[in-house]
């Protein structure tokens, strides 16, 4: 067995060097709760660099989507479509205001909600469309706004993948009413945990402040707006710590070159394992999907789903840490054990048994990727 310290990871979480005098920063301005200098910093940024009306800083991509459904005021036997081939969170989210959760298939190409499955999902009861955007590849966005218009419907994007992407020249989570972004530790840009709610439609924007600051209108207060702030609104604590914010504005600052390495990375595995494709003993992304993408990672898809537990084995046993993603989550417990009705999803079923991610962050080396092909090319001789 290859001692952990001595793996490749499958993820990495990285700093470029001011992240510990921001901090310090932080607490010489005297205040590390929410929405401090950093915290504002950041915010702006994605304004001003992705294009968004309102960008707010949040603890959680989780929070993000849980804000996003009380501004569509989700409620009890609304219906919400999605893909079943994300992460819990996208369904959370409106099951906590009593939505039902519509799943939706995905396509081979791109792994992406099938925008030409989801009008035959749509009903009296349907409220909103969550795209996910898998791997920081965009779904068919002018479809699904032009889907969303027809029946008078929310688009909340899913961009938890998706910083730094576009699709057709706009930031991904700047096209429907609302787009949420994570800044978890496995994610391009990270500050450990935290997220953001990008709110597009200008009407929502007051109301959004008001609900991430517990329902209050706290915010007012402290811009001088009002002589003192009280309960006016359903709310949580969705306000990270201006400490959090400090680490983020440091990978801001390294944004393009953050990019740049993950393009090159992604470029290097597809290269080196193209010889395999061509043989058919694997698929690869599609590499012409990528142009706008943020690289959020590298995948592969096996022939055969009954390869997978034996291959990342393999892999392990090199030192190399891969893994598999989503358990659909109309095949969840949870799903299963309160939904009457059995759904097929057939993409979602087989690709979700046959994908395998490899590691896949910013300080990983060429020769580290070089080591991972040798050692899939050997596993496929």
């Amino acid at each position: 067995l290859i001692e952990r310290s001595n793996m490749i990871p499958f993820n990495k979480q990285n700093l470029f060097g001011k992240e510990f005098e921001y901090v310090k920063d932080v607490y010489g301005e005297g205040k590390t709760s929410g929405d401090g200098k950093y915290t504002k910093l950041c915010e702006r940024f994605m304004e001003s660099k992705f294009g968004a009306n309102r960008a707010f800083l949040t603890t959680s991509c989780t929070h993000a989507l849980e804000m996003a459904a009380l501004l569509c005021d989700i409620k009890a036997g609304d219906e919400v479509i999605m893909p079943s081939y994300t992460f819990v969170s996208t369904a959370n989210a409106f099951v906590l205001r009593g939505a039902k959760v519509v799943f939706c298939d995905i396509k081979r190409s791109d792994l992406n909600i099938d925008e030409n499955q989801i009008e035959k999902y749509i009903t009296e009861s349907t409220r909103a469309i969550v795209p996910v955007h898998y791997m920081g590849l965009p779904c068919q966005m002018d479809i699904i706004m032009r889907i969303a218009d027809k029946y008078n419907l929310f688009v909340i994007e899913d961009a938890a993948q998706g910083v730094n992407s576009k699709y057709k020249g706009r930031y991904l989570g700047t096209i429907g009413d609302f787009g949420t972004y994570s800044f978890h530790e496995t994610k391009n840009y990270s500050m450990g945990e935290g997220g953001a709610l990008l709110v597009n439609n200008k009407k929502y924007v007051e109301r959004a402040e008001i609900i991430r600051e517990k329902g209050t209108d706290r915010s007012k207060f402290f811009r001088g707006e009002i002589d003192k702030y009280s309960w006016v609104d359903i709310g949580s604590s969705y306000i990270p710590s201006d400490i959090n914010a400090a680490i983020l504005w440091n990978q801001f600052e390294n944004l393009d070159e953050i990019n740049d390495k993950r393009r090159n990375l992604f470029n290097r595995y597809f290269t080196g394992l193209k010889v395999l494709e061509k043989k058919e003993r694997l698929c690869l992304p599609k590499k012409e999907l990528f142009n706008q993408s943020n690289f959020s990672g590298f995948y592969i898809i096996l022939n055969k789903s009954e390869e997978r537990v034996k291959f990342i084995s393999y892999l392990r046993s090199y030192g190399i840490e891969a893994s598999f993603h989503y358990v659909p989550l109309h095949l969840s417990e949870y799903f299963r054990g309160n939904n009457g009705e059995k759904i097929l999803l057939a993409n979602t079923e087989e690709l979700s048994l046959k994908i395998v991610r490899l590691p896949f962050y910013y300080s990983l080396k060429s020769e580290e990727v070089d080591y991972i092909v040798e050692k899939i090319k050997m596993f496929f001789s």
